[in-house]
């Protein structure tokens, strides 16, 4: 085993142990978590893609909005943080489209402002302080990590087509699928350990929330090839930066924030969304 891959395990194990103790407290530990997440997201995508460079008074205001929104989510002002963040991201459009131009680098800056700020809003949403907002993290958890692992070990060992090859030349179809069937077998599995498995959308959840995070992957690999790195950060040893090691969880967790909002808002049962949402 190299180093580098021995390095990665450790920093995996101790990374996965943070967020399960994290989640198992709940409440502000928890908010404070994802607040750090979400600032740390910024803080890579505007160094990736140099919108300090262009625009540093654009920059500045970005940081301005993801600390609002952090301060939020932490201080159990959770229900003004999204109006915020949708304000501020049509402002950050406006600003990038009609006065910033090249300075805000085109919709690199709306695009950050959007996706850092929903990367806490998401994750604290989810886990919320309640016990179904554990279980509902936790579901979230599983179907993530069993396809981000074992869509390496099927890709691996199966090998075949690849996936997306001009973005990501590493991952093949087999990966993919066997990533997602292992998603949705680990987070039917968390979800039966606490409740009864009498609704048979709860594999289907998973299975959007496992492709939700083979697309979050994809994505931050089309943002790195764009940029020109290899990866988003260097604080984690052997991973690299904070968003290499949650862009599957943030899409996912977004994934489930729709999924969440969407059955809410047509009333269609309740039990996913009470789920997804911690209620």
């Amino acid at each position: 085993m190299s180093r580098e891959l021995q390095l990665r395990i450790v920093s995996g194990i101790v990374l996965a142990a943070v967020a399960l103790g994290d989640t198992w407290i709940g409440g502000p530990a928890f908010a404070i978590l994802s607040a750090i997440i979400g600032l740390a997201v910024w803080h890579e995508w505007t160094s990736m893609t140099r919108i300090a460079e262009g625009d540093r008074g654009a920059y500045f205001a970005g940081w301005g909005v993801q600390a609002v929104v952090a301060v939020l989510i932490i201080g159990g002002g959770d229900e003004y943080a999204l109006p915020v963040l949708i304000l501020a991201s049509i402002a950050a459009i406006v600003w990038s489209r009609f006065e910033g131009r090249n300075g805000g680098r085109g919709w690199w800056l709306p695009g950050g402002v959007a996706y850092a700020g929903m990367t806490t809003i998401s994750l604290a949403t989810i886990r919320d302080d309640t016990q179904v907002g554990f279980v509902a993290m936790l579901f979230v958890f599983a179907v993530v990590w069993a396809t981000d692992i074992l869509a390496f070990f099927f890709g691996r060992a199966i090998g075949g087509p690849k996936l997306a090859p001009s973005i990501s030349p590493g991952k093949t179809w087999s990966g993919a699928i066997g990533g997602a069937v292992s998603g949705v077998v680990a987070g039917t599995a968390v979800y039966a350990s606490y409740f009864s498995l009498e609704d048979a959308r709860i594999p289907l959840v998973a299975l959007v929330l496992s492709i939700a995070s083979q697309c979050g992957d994809l994505f931050e690999s089309y943002v790195k090839r764009r940029c020109g790195v290899k990866d988003s950060g260097r604080i984690i040893p052997g991973h690299g930066g904070v968003w290499d090691r949650v862009d599957g969880l943030v899409v996912a967790c977004f994934a489930a924030l729709i999924i969440a909002l969407g059955e809410a808002m047509t009333g269609a049962g309740g039990k996913i969304g009470s789920l997804l949402l911690g209620l």
